[in-house]
């Protein structure tokens, strides 16, 4: 064994033997009258810091949590604010384009208005000179021939609100008024030809002047109508899904009716 060894070897045995003299001169004092009440003092002394000890952690347990919570409010606090800007914003922004789509999409079909009165200033009349106002030209009347069809009016925008969301699905205004514009011209186109003399008439009109004839009914009598016959020969529309899906809308909103029978459905113009 080296002689480095053997004295860390002794240095430790020393101090185990320092510290068991320490603890039994320790044990004696703690023996005597005198000393054994200051040790109890002592101890009664450590209990009451080692109690506000535990109470000074826990207060500062309770404010980290404060802490925390009140990082958290303001954080939640911020994120209602920037909530609340961003639906803002976009509110503003779906205003801006769908006042945009209509400003670009201004439906054709809006009645137009005409001016038929012409504006005339005081200062050009003489108040010595009277008025003269021209008569306007009789109009003429029609003549036997000509007839006023009857045409579906178109959708307004109103009854277009009313419409249930799953009837209207995503057609929109204009589509809807379109296939009427389109029904009203095979409405125009047939019953020119049941009006035309039949001396005039071609024979691809006089074969469907006599279907025509064949399809009337009872309930028809009186009534302008259509078939799907006719929506083929007179327009361009097809007679697909989409169209049943306007034709219900067009009954939801009263602008014609149905009449079944010998196989056919004819739409009668309301």
């Amino acid at each position: 064994m080296a002689s480095s060894d053997l004295e860390q070897l002794c240095s430790h045995i020393n101090e185990k033997i320092g510290n068991i003299k320490k603890t039994l001169s320790l044990r004696n004092c703690g023996q005597e009258p005198t000393l054994k009440t200051i040790l109890n003092k002592i101890g009664d002394e450590i209990i009451v810091v080692n109690e506000l000890l535990n109470k000074l952690e826990l207060e500062i347990q309770y404010q980290e949590q404060t802490n925390s919570s009140l990082k958290y409010k303001g954080l939640q606090s911020s994120r209602c604010v920037s909530s609340s800007m961003l639906e803002l914003f976009e509110c503003l922004e779906e205003d801006y384009k769908d006042v945009e789509h209509l400003k670009e999409n201004i439906p054709p079909h809006l009645p137009q208005v005409t001016v038929t009165q012409n504006i005339v200033n005081g200062s050009d009349l003489d108040p010595e000179e009277p008025v003269k106002v021209e008569e306007a030209a009789p109009t003429k009347k029609p003549s036997k021939e000509q007839k006023n069809v009857k045409e579906m009016p178109f959708v307004t925008s109103d009854e277009f609100s009313g419409i249930p969301a799953y009837m209207k699905s995503r057609l929109t205004y204009c589509q809807i008024n379109d296939v009427i514009k389109e029904i009203n011209k095979a409405v125009v186109s047939k019953y020119k030809i049941l009006h035309q003399p039949k001396k005039s008439m071609s024979s691809v009109a006089r074969n469907l002047y006599h279907r025509f004839i064949d399809e009337e009914t009872k309930e028809t009598k009186g009534h302008y109508f259509v078939v799907e016959a006719d929506i083929k020969e007179f327009t361009a529309l097809k007679v697909d899904k989409r169209f049943h899906v306007i034709l219900n809308i067009l009954r939801h909103c009263r602008r014609l009716s149905e009449v079944r029978g010998g196989g056919l459905t004819r739409y009668v113009i309301t």
